[in-house]
């Protein structure tokens, strides 16, 4: 008599998609699986050492993201990085969280203050140790957005996250990057402590666009930003003469 076939339960499927999505997704935020030629999805599988079935559901939710490009034929491809695709992730970052600074400084009090000048210190401290500062990085900037909503919230981590594509292939993680830009964080926790929700909102943007600018220059000089400067034309007029 044949054995019956095994049975594997629903809930334990999307356990195993949900963990394929997340290895899937963090290789290829930190660059460990890069840009480039399209791959077959049994290659994909057979390199992360993950089963078809979850790996092709987490695909799709990456491909939901625009981290990945479906092919014909179950190939995929990492998307590439590009000057326009920068633009447009730095557009969304700055309009979303510079409103988002907005609404959510009126509700910072002195504990949330401490914290962001603890987040500083921690920052600095790790940089010293030529450690990652990332997490307490993720951290500051997640402190200027929390009032503005869970859907808000979520899609500005996603932000973040992408935005860590382009932060590593450029330098912006290295411990002389964060020499460099140290004092605009420490702008946008003035304004914030000084309770200029404006002002904070237009530090964040003045921030990003330094960030936007370097991606450019490193990508396409030439690539004229033309959605960037309609952004912070809108969100912070009165740097738009840097872009």
């Amino acid at each position: 008599m044949s054995a019956e076939p095994e049975v594997r339960p629903r809930q334990r499927d999307g356990l195993n998609v949900a963990v394929v999505h997340d290895q899937l997704r963090q290789a290829i935020l930190s660059g460990d699986v890069p840009p480039g030629p399209a791959t077959s999805q049994l290659v994909l599988a057979r390199e992360l050492g993950v089963g078809r079935t979850p790996l092709r559901e987490a695909l799709r939710m990456l491909q939901s993201e625009g981290l990945v490009i479906s092919e014909p034929n179950r190939r995929v491809r990492i998307a590439d990085l590009s000057v326009a695709d920068a633009e447009e992730l730095y557009v969304m970052r700055i309009l979303l969280e510079a409103v988002a600074a907005q609404i959510t400084v009126p509700t910072l009090d002195d504990r949330d203050i401490a914290e962001l000048e603890g987040l500083m210190a921690q920052m600095d401290h790790l940089v010293h140790a030529n450690a990652s500062f990332r997490e307490a990085h993720h951290q500051f900037h997640a402190r200027f957005v929390q009032a503005a909503g869970p859907r808000v919230v979520r899609q500005i981590t996603q932000l973040f996250d992408h935005a860590e594509r382009y932060r590593r292939a450029f330098g912006a993680t290295e411990p002389d990057h964060w020499t460099a830009r140290r004092s605009e964080h420490r702008q946008i926790l003035d304004a914030a402590a000084a309770g200029e929700a404006r002002a904070t909102g237009a530090a964040i943007a003045a921030h990003y666009l330094r960030t936007a600018k370097l991606v450019a220059e490193a990508l396409d000089p030439s690539y004229d930003l033309a959605r960037l400067r309609v952004a912070i034309e809108f969100v912070a007029p009165g740097i738009v003469d840097e872009v």
